[in-house]
């Protein structure tokens, strides 16, 4: 079976701040961007799943399918009290534990990386066992750094150095049929 990880274009927002669930409009590039990927998608795909965060939803209708679903698990992580402040902005004391865990430590009022991979790697697992054959998910980079880490076995707290998924990325994996 054939997965495509695609992360959403580049959203409307400037460098330096924080976001994660914030419903982010994306850039004039975006039909620049979106014709690039569909450029490496097979045509049509049996099923696209898709965060329900516009700047993947908008994305997702473009690419040919028979199904499109919308997947609330694929939404990025949430960041909380930290959503859509300067990084700057951000008090030492609040990020610097989560930034020496990030793994475990949870953001105040949103998640830490165990708790986003856990709501994304139990609905993957569930759709793999439907082994459908063309799927594409469409999401953000921290469901994709956690779906790589889980089909890669390697550790969350690696993710980060591991996997640099930039906007507009598409990731082919396969995953073997049981």
């Amino acid at each position: 079976m054939e997965v495509y990880l695609i992360r959403h274009t580049t959203p409307d927002i400037a460098k330096g701040i924080c976001y994660g669930q914030a419903d982010l409009s994306l850039t004039s590039s975006f039909e620049e961007e979106a014709d690039e990927i569909l450029k490496k998608l097979p045509h049509p795909l049996d099923i696209v799943y898709t965060s329900p965060l516009k700047r993947c939803q908008q994305l997702a209708k473009r690419i040919p399918h028979k199904t499109l679903e919308e997947v609330p698990q694929l939404q990025e992580m949430n960041f909380g009290d930290w959503e859509l402040k300067p990084w700057s902005h951000i008090p030492e004391a609040a990020l610097n534990p989560w930034m020496e865990d990030f793994v475990n430590v949870q953001v105040p009022n949103g998640e830490s990386m165990k708790m986003l991979a856990d709501r994304v790697i139990s609905w993957y697992d569930q759709i793999m066992a439907k082994n459908s054959k063309g799927i594409a998910i469409v999401t953000h980079a921290g469901p994709i750094r956690v779906l790589l880490s889980h089909v890669n076995q390697t550790p969350l707290g690696e993710a980060f150095q591991r996997y640099n998924v930039q906007y507009g990325e598409v990731i082919p994996i396969s995953e073997t049929e049981s």
